[in-house]
């Protein structure tokens, strides 16, 4: 089998009919689905049952539920399929020809392992708008697939393929950075391969985690410590991840070590990372909310430190 479509189910029936039809529809047929299901009620279930004649389903309900990330690993580990397309039960593959145009780029690219598309947002009220990766973007992220931490210019896991390694899973202990640094970690070992058609349908709405979770101190303080921990400081050698380094200080209103302390991180912070605290403490903060005069002073604290991070 060639592709397992991964569906991480939790309560959104009507966009999970919505995903199931779209999957229905695919001209593309060498593929199963996995449900692995949070639901506290039998709806999903049973609506699996629904398709249970047009494609191979398998149905998991965990009890008692697993969360965000562990219900997507769960649905990653009960795959079959050479390849994982994790697909969340909010967004929906955008043509019949979709999982085709994946394939086909897999047969194109016998050696890659890591494929993404541009992708469609879609709002509750029908306003779309079409996601693309830039030149600029596409070569930093094919370059450094670290450039992440300063944009997500892959989008969410529903966008992607990756191929079923069996031993590489999403960090249970984050949310807000859990895509980003489950990207980081893959492409470690391969290039990834970039489909500029929008193949998929995101759905956009108030529920979804990054919504609950953007500029919260506690859940992005210690996550993205975490991922600069595993790293490793070496790439704030590069001027785009030094910026965003210096946004999510300055975002996170990162006063203070005790800032990071308060807010969960408890690991060793960089020493250029506590000089960069030290200095935005002492600009007022109406100041580094001005575009140009923070990107000014990120470079200046850029030239005079960067020769003291080391590897």
């Amino acid at each position: 089998m060639l592709i397992s479509i991964c569906i991480p189910a939790y309560k959104n029936i009507v966009f999970l009919e919505q995903l199931l039809h779209s999957i229905s529809i695919q001209e593309f047929r060498d593929f199963e689905v996995i449900v692995s299901d949070d639901s506290p009620d039998q709806d999903a279930e049973k609506l699996c049952d629904v398709y249970i004649n047009s494609f191979r389903i398998i149905y998991h309900r965990n009890n008692p539920a697993l969360g965000t990330p562990e219900n997507w690993n769960e649905a990653i580990r009960r795959a079959n399929g050479d390849w994982i397309k994790i697909m969340h039960d909010d967004d929906w593959l955008s043509s019949k020809d979709s999982l085709s145009l994946f394939a086909r780029s897999v047969l194109e690219n016998p050696n890659a392992s890591f494929f993404f598309s541009a992708y469609i947002n879609i709002r509750p009220e029908g306003l779309q708008q079409t996601v693309r990766i830039n030149p600029f973007r596409k070569r930093k992220l094919f370059d450094n697939a670290v450039t992440l931490f300063s944009r997500n210019v892959i989008g969410p896991p529903s966008v992607t393929m990756v191929r079923n390694r069996k031993d590489l899973f999403y960090d249970k202990r984050m949310k807000w950075m859990v895509d980003v640094d489950y990207y980081i970690r893959y492409l470690a070992h391969s290039k990834p391969v970039y489909i500029d058609q929008p193949l998929i349908n995101v759905g956009i709405h108030q529920e979804q985690v990054t919504n609950y979770t953007f500029r919260i101190q506690e859940v992005e303080i210690p996550e993205n410590f975490l991922l600069l921990e595993k790293v490793g400081t070496k790439h704030l050698k590069d001027l785009l991840i030094y910026d965003a380094w210096w946004r999510i200080v300055r975002n996170l209103k990162i006063t203070s070590m005790q800032t990071v302390r308060d807010n969960g991180y408890h690991g060793t912070v960089p020493p250029i990372i506590e000089k960069m605290i030290n200095w935005q403490s002492g600009i007022p903060p109406f100041l580094l909310r001005m575009g140009i005069f923070s990107k000014l002073i990120m470079f200046v604290h850029y030239m005079t430190y960067r020769n003291t991070i080391h590897p």
